[in-house]
């Protein structure tokens, strides 16, 4: 039996928190169902699409970084990582003030977006 299927939920849950590739995945499926649950307005339209494109971005680019070829690809597109987490943060801010029913579920995302940013710009500077 594989050390993984011995684990807990929780196990996984904590081993899980430090597996960029799951967690960026998880950011990008959380920015998808919050972005299906804005309501729909002209001001709202355009907030929504910019946020999906910049949340699920932040995995498909941790995904090219992870099979980077030099050190400088690698370091390109934690680059990018950092940026779209960044301003991941940005539109659900937008999208918080364009709609206030919002703010209190874009919260999470936001915090979550935050670490993102810091542990990617942790991983740049190095």
């Amino acid at each position: 039996m594989t050390k993984e299927c011995r684990m807990s939920n929780d196990e996984k849950k904590s081993t899980d928190k430090y597996d960029l590739e799951e967690r960026t995945a998880r950011f990008g499926e959380a920015i998808i169902v919050f972005a299906k649950k804005v309501p729909r307005n002209v001001v709202t339209i355009p907030l929504i699409g910019q946020l999906v494109r910049a949340g699920t971005s932040v995995g498909s680019n941790y995904c090219e970084a992870d099979d980077a070829v030099s050190k400088k690809e690698f370091r390109c597109k934690i680059g990018t990582c950092k940026k779209e987490a960044r301003e991941s943060k940005h539109w659900l801010r937008m999208i918080a003030t364009a709609d206030e029913t919002m703010k209190e579920e874009a919260r999470p995302l936001w915090q979550e977006a935050k670490e993102l940013h810091l542990i990617f710009a942790h991983i740049y500077r190095k």
